[in-house]
């Protein structure tokens, strides 16, 4: 190849590489202005005695001791692993379920798939509204007008301290699993009908089909989906302020709840309140950094 070619292969290819970062500038200046600037500016904070947000005094880890040494926020973060462990068990297998069962439907498809992304649609304050009239320990409220009819005497569900986390994450479930679902039915879509077919011809039934095709066809997709979910339910905050504002006795405090309490709850403490922030940043960092490296090993054995 000659100069000149080499000359212009290159111009064109710096070309090309201006060009494709002209086109991410946008997207790159609002990510630093609304992601990364408050992110460090956090950081920074966490670090200061604060008045509102005005840096007073620069006082090194003293927010991130005076925070963690005191119970509400061991029992807040205890809450906060509460909510994971129950996301998990509740809400991360039902998306799984919609999505199969509204791909084998045959009729009226379209309909369910409306239906179950139709609480996606709802703002976030009405769900919870409509959940604690649900969930009232009133006679009036929703369940113990159904559960009267078996003769069940009324209960105040939301102030048993066992029960009050499984229901705040059975609300986000159902507000949340139907646009999930449909995330899994696009996965699904990928799947060639041919291995359906062959299963069918060997005498495969569905049992084996969904573990044998159907499950290793959407692990990638489901392993992405969980993390999201952990960081998702690792920031849950006004579920419990307005169902139980924390309580009863701090049972339902999440680590966002109390980050909210330090910043707009009276105290004003934008450095306490920044420490919660950078403090779940890292947990959320951890977990994710070991994901990572669990999905790398599993792709380098595959």
């Amino acid at each position: 190849m000659s100069g000149q070619a080499k000359r212009l292969k290159s111009h064109a290819k710096l070309r090309e590489n201006i060009q494709s970062w002209l086109i991410m500038l946008p997207g790159l200046i609002l990510m630093t202005f609304f992601v990364w600037e408050p992110l460090f500016e956090s950081i920074r904070m966490s670090l200061y005695k604060t008045r509102n947000v005005e840096l007073v005094r620069f006082v090194g880890l003293d927010n991130f001791a005076s925070v963690t040494g005191k119970d509400d926020f061991l029992q807040a973060l205890q809450n906060t692993f509460s909510y994971t462990f129950w996301s998990l068990i509740i809400g991360f297998v039902l998306p799984i379920l919609l999505a199969m069962l509204i791909g084998e439907t045959v009729r009226g498809k379209s309909f369910f798939r409306t239906a179950v992304y139709l609480p996606n649609m709802l703002p976030g304050l009405a769900v919870i509204i409509l959940w604690s009239a649900f969930f009232s320990g009133e006679k009036s409220g929703v369940l113990n007008i159904l559960l009267g009819k078996l003769g069940v005497s009324p209960q105040s569900y939301l102030t048993h301290a066992e029960w009050v986390i499984p229901i705040i994450i059975v609300i986000a479930t159902w507000k949340g699993a139907g646009a999930t679902a449909l995330i899994y039915m696009a996965g699904m879509a990928g799947i060639s009908p041919e291995l359906y077919e062959a299963a069918a011809i060997d005498g495969a039934s569905v049992p084996k089909r969904i573990i044998h095709i159907l499950l290793p066809a959407v692990r990638k997709l489901a392993g992405t989906l969980l993390i999201l979910q952990i960081i998702s339910v690792f920031q849950i905050m006004y579920e419990p302020m307005v169902l139980t504002k924390g309580g009863p006795d701090n049972a339902s405090l999440s680590l966002m709840q109390l980050m909210w309490q330090y910043a707009f709850g009276g105290a004003m403490n934008y450095g306490k309140a920044s420490a919660v922030a950078v403090i779940v940043t890292l947990i959320l960092l951890v977990m994710t950094a070991v994901y990572s490296f669990f999905n790398r090993k599993e792709s380098d054995w595959d």
